[in-house]
């Protein structure tokens, strides 16, 4: 009996701690060192924005970006008028609409339920 009752009374000593007496100070030092910290990463994170800005105006720059856009839309007017001059191939189109389609759908939905159920054993 003796020994539950010293270790109730040692229990309480742990954890009844005495504060000391620089407690307050400590405290502030470490808010100090904390926010100084912060500091410092705002001020890198901010220089390091605007260095990648300015890389990155100055690829833009030295990129010839109007003769790209210009070759781009010529490009994309070739391209448009190869893609008029096609015609969809209507048996493509009838076997989509038929039986063949109805598989493609079906096969595509156990691909999209196999891939949920690997996410959710992943998750659980």
């Amino acid at each position: 009996m003796a020994e539950v009752e010293f270790e109730r009374r040692l229990e309480r000593l742990f954890a009844a701690g005495s504060e000391l007496d620089d407690a307050q100070a400590f405290a502030a030092r470490v808010e100090r060192r904390l926010n100084r910290g912060w500091t410092a990463r705002r001020w890198l994170i901010g220089a390091a924005g605007i260095a990648g800005g300015v890389i990155g105006a100055s690829q833009l720059v030295f990129s010839n970006l109007p003769g790209r856009v210009e070759t781009a839309e010529q490009s994309a007017r070739a391209l448009g008028a190869g893609l008029a001059r096609v015609s969809p191939n209507p048996d493509l189109l009838a076997a989509l609409s038929g039986d063949y389609g109805l598989w493609m759908a079906v096969g595509l939905a156990v691909l999209t339920l196999g891939y949920a159920v690997s996410r959710m054993i992943d998750e659980f």
